[in-house]
């Protein structure tokens, strides 16, 4: 984790104030940042909030009452709104049906800066110069502006920013700063392309705030990607080279994509220094949690990366930022804006058809199929979707909960001045992920990394459960384990097919025929050089005695809409500990990448990166980012990008069947060594139907073992056998359906109201035929009362609340009589925070149970007998 500050002994005050060079004590730790000026910007961008509250999402403020968001974030010391204006994101034939994302024209633009502006705020305007989102490889053109050239185009461009300006300040918009384009990372802007014909738009943009507001606003400009090698130093070299006017050089900064925050502390400082500008990161976030709040797949999935996904995780990433950007010298460095902290969900993951309502109605989603018309103009699309339109995949990034209390994160701002020591608790376990190619070793990491709230993180041995042997062909797989400290610790293995497989569209991908259109930024490389390829004649190698910092990507166009991954093929050796070696591929917002190391001489590895969606503009750019000590040398070769094969179909029932038959089986019926061979082989299907994806390979493998145990068990002497297990069974009539009760016997029978929940969920139980006058509820495995409900005519109902320390896995509520005894139960799976099952002890069985499909959506029925009363 970057900036492992340990606080815990500073030595806290224990007064009701501590001293002003002491942290704070507090439920988070959030070391001090050094260097903030007194006009330090914290700021954020939260440009959908008006169609969040049209919507229906409220926010809550910390004493846990419904509050307007901007009085919410200035309390929490947010000084700055950055707001995004799109020209027309509305339908060009339906102006009530916009494009989405806030449909954040000029005049929401100007009434959500009049709001920040009555909340204590300054405003960033950030204008797109597009009628939707704009980013690297996707600066369209304005409708309205079609047909205009030249500088018909630079005085269109210069007009809208005028008149948009005065109309904001008209309506007593405190403006602070304005935003020449958004991620022009190219020097593209407004449809334009090329350095020659895009700086007068730059200037005409920058040249309308001084005319219109005066010297006092400052102008900025905004760039992405500063891990790759001298971007930064360029873009900044060719403003300078052709006369652009700013003030402010803006970055954007998310630690998932975009290098060390020591790397965007140097290059933000080089433009400092060298041009005289100040610096500031426009953009950042981290996630706090895992799960989807809406239904809409959220835009970071997993824990790449260098903070935990955590709350305390959330915090310190938006902490090195500001550190970072103090960094920089001479107070050059003004501050951080947070992206979109309040984008939440519209409503639950299960209500994701009216989610859609919401969204479409009300712009409150990422897109709407309305902008289809701003990505595909001329229809040439057809019938095919230019972007996974839908809702919010950012409210996992949120400084919010998904019900709208603001998180102890977002108190950063407030606890960056002071400091702030949490207590030593576990904050979390890093998810590892693993991808390998078919046939090539899987080798299960030793350790984790464990992360505390105080701050702290350390490496911890870990003991898997399960066998990388069971895995036999492509597929995603889950393995679970304990670290040394007791801990539970999860590994993602992605076994992909052969990256060779389908066409690839790099061009020149293993440097055969020179450089192009390959190119390269910083030093110690040689595009198609003669050393050590891994196949025909030529490489990429890169050596330096000292340390060095080197680029090399590829632009790939006409690519058509879907999943891609990119692979290389990599050599080499003596890279330090803390040394950065990524591939990477990036298409609009959308980026991925994958890191790699150096095993020595012609040990090649291939690092492949997750799939990447491409959408309708068929860009993609694709690069290898490297920043290594001195004397690391090596090769990169054979670059694929290559459309990912959706996964087989796999059939899983004979598995579940074998599961089912050997859940029957009485163990005390059978040998000690012929029940532990069948409790391995549960335990290895208990992997298969719990891992994401696994392969008709893999699930053969493990119904062969369990076919094979069941045919082994060998009865004890003396012992009356339970079901026998054999191949083919003699048929009975009905054989899973229990008996009908004799006429002196009931049946109670338990229904809840959700079969897969998570610690603190509300359930409600119902046990119909239920003998007595009471019954009490409770949940097992390890049985512990939770309700008691009466009995109405044969009817008990009682709502209960999930125990926050119950270990994920499936467990059974439980209805109990007077004298304790069992009449009824329901199997319950309780998922981990992070969505997932844990496959360990007592919850091997019950995550079969899942597997199976043994528990029915909203009614899960396991019926026990009771003997009436004579």
């Amino acid at each position: 984790m970057a900036l492992v500050t340990a606080l815990t002994g500073t030595g806290l005050a224990t007064g009701a104030h501590a001293a002003e060079d002491e942290p704070v004590p507090a439920g988070i730790t959030v070391p001090r940042v050094e260097g903030m000026g007194d006009d330090w910007i914290n700021g954020a961008d939260f440009s959908t909030v008006l169609s969040l509250e049209e919507s229906g999402v409220t926010f809550k403020n910390f004493a846990g009452e419904e509050a307007d968001l901007f009085e919410v974030l200035a309390e929490a010391g947010v000084n700055w709104a950055r707001i995004r204006v799109w020209n027309e994101p509305f339908s060009s034939t339906d102006p009530t049906q916009g494009y989405g994302a806030g449909n954040v024209d000029a005049a929401r633009a100007t009434e959500i800066g009049r709001r920040a502006t009555e909340a204590g705020m300054q405003v960033l305007v950030n204008f797109h110069y597009s009628d939707f989102w704009a980013h690297p490889g996707q600066q369209y053109l304005p409708r309205s502006w079609r047909g205009l050239e030249g500088e018909d185009r630079v005085d269109a461009l210069y007009d809208y920013t005028a008149e948009t300006l005065q109309t904001m300040d008209d309506a007593g918009v405190d403006i602070g700063m304005v935003q020449i384009g958004n991620e022009t990372t190219g020097g593209e802007i407004a449809g334009t392309r090329g350095w020659a014909n895009t700086a007068d738009l730059f200037q005409a943009g920058s040249q309308a705030v001084r005319d219109t507001l005066g010297d006092d606003v400052k102008v900025a400009v905004h760039f992405t990607n500063p891990e790759r090698a001298n971007q930064y130093a360029t873009v900044a070299r060719e403003l300078d080279q052709r006369g652009v006017d700013y003030d402010v050089f803006l970055s954007s900064y998310y630690a998932f994509w975009h290098g060390t925050p020591q790397n965007l502390t140097d290059v933000l400082t080089h433009v400092a220094t060298t041009y005289d500008k100040e610096v500031a990161v426009a953009e950042t976030s981290w996630t706090y949690t895992l799960e989807d709040g809406d239904g809409y797949p959220n835009a970071v999935e997993d824990a790449r990366g260098p903070y935990s996904a955590s709350v305390q995780g959330q915090a310190l990433a938006l902490r090195d930022v500001m550190q970072a950007v103090a960094n920089v010298p001479d107070g050059k460095g003004l501050g951080t804006f947070y992206w979109e902290p309040a984008w939440l969900p519209v409503g639950p993951p299960d209500q994701l058809e009216a989610n859609w309502e919401l969204w479409e109605r009300d712009g409150s989603g990422w897109a709407n199929p309305a902008s289809q018309e701003f990505y595909d103009p001329t229809g040439a699309l057809g019938d095919e979707w230019a972007d996974d339109f839908g809702g919010s995949g950012w409210d996992n990034q949120a400084l919010f909960a998904f019900d709208g209390t603001p998180l102890d994160s977002l108190r950063v701002y407030e606890y960056a001045r002071t400091g702030s020591v949490g207590p030593r608790e576990l904050d979390a376990v890093r998810p590892l992920q693993l991808t390998v190619v078919d046939g090539d070793p899987i080798e299960l990491p030793s350790t984790v990394e464990v992360s505390y709230t105080d701050g702290t993180t350390e490496e911890q041995d870990v003991t898997w459960q399960g066998s990388a042997a069971w895995i036999s062909g492509p597929g995603t797989y889950t393995f679970t384990g304990t670290t040394s400290a007791d801990h539970s610790a999860t590994v993602t293995v992605t076994v992909v097919g052969d990256v060779d497989e389908g066409a690839n569209l790099v061009l020149n991908p293993g440097f055969e025929d020179g450089v192009e259109p390959w190119t390269g930024t910083g030093a110690g490389y040689t595009i198609s050089s003669t050393n050590d390829p891994f196949e025909g004649s030529r490489s990429t190698h890169f050596y330096s005695g000292s340390p060095f910092t080197f680029s090399i990507e590829q632009v790939v166009t006409d690519v058509p809409p879907g999943q891609y991954r990119l692979s290389a093929k990599v050599q080499g050796g003596n890279a330090g500990s803390g040394d950065t070696l990524r591939i990477a591929a990036s298409s609009g917002i959308s980026s991925v990448s994958a890191d790699f190391g150096l095993e020595g001489f012609v040990n090649w590895q291939t690092p492949q990166t997750a799939p990447l969606n491409v959408g309708a503009d068929g860009v993609v750019t694709v690069s290898a980012n490297l920043a290594l000590s001195g004397g690391a040398w090596g090769t990169m070769d054979n670059f694929a990008l290559v459309a990912d094969a959706p996964a087989a179909e796999v059939d899983q029932s004979a598995l579940e069947a074998l599961v089912e038959e050997a859940d029957a089986v009485d163990r005390d019926a059978y040998t000690a060594d012929s029940v532990a061979a069948l409790e391995e082989a549960l335990e290895r299907a208990a992997f298969v139907l719990g891992s994401p994806s696994p392969s008709q390979a893999t699930v053969d493998g493990a119904t062969e073992q369990l076919r094979a145990a069941l045919d082994g068990l060998v009865l004890a002497e003396d012992e009356t056998p339970g079901p026998t297990p054999g191949p083919d069974p003699e048929p009975e009539p009905a054989p899973t359906t229990p008996e009908e009760p004799a006429d002196d016997e009931t049946t109670a029978t338990m229904t809840l109201s959700a079969k897969t929940v998570r610690p603190g969920d509300r359930v409600t139980a119902t046990v119909e035929n239920a003998p007595g006058s009471r019954v009490e509820l409770g949940v097992a495995s390890a049985y512990r009362a939770l309700a008691t409900a009466a009995v109405i005519d044969g009817v008990a109902t009682a709502t209960v609340v999930v125990p926050a320390d119950l270990e994920a896995g499936t467990h059974h509520v439980q209805a109990r009589d007077a004298d304790g005894e069992l009449i009824a139960q329901a199997q319950i799976t309780v998922l981990a925070p992070g969505g997932q099952l844990a496959v360990t002890g007592a919850a091997l069985l019950g995550l079969l149970g899942l597997a199976l499909g043994l528990l029915t959506v909203g009614g899960v029925l396991i019926v026990h007998r009771r003997r009436r009363a004579a």
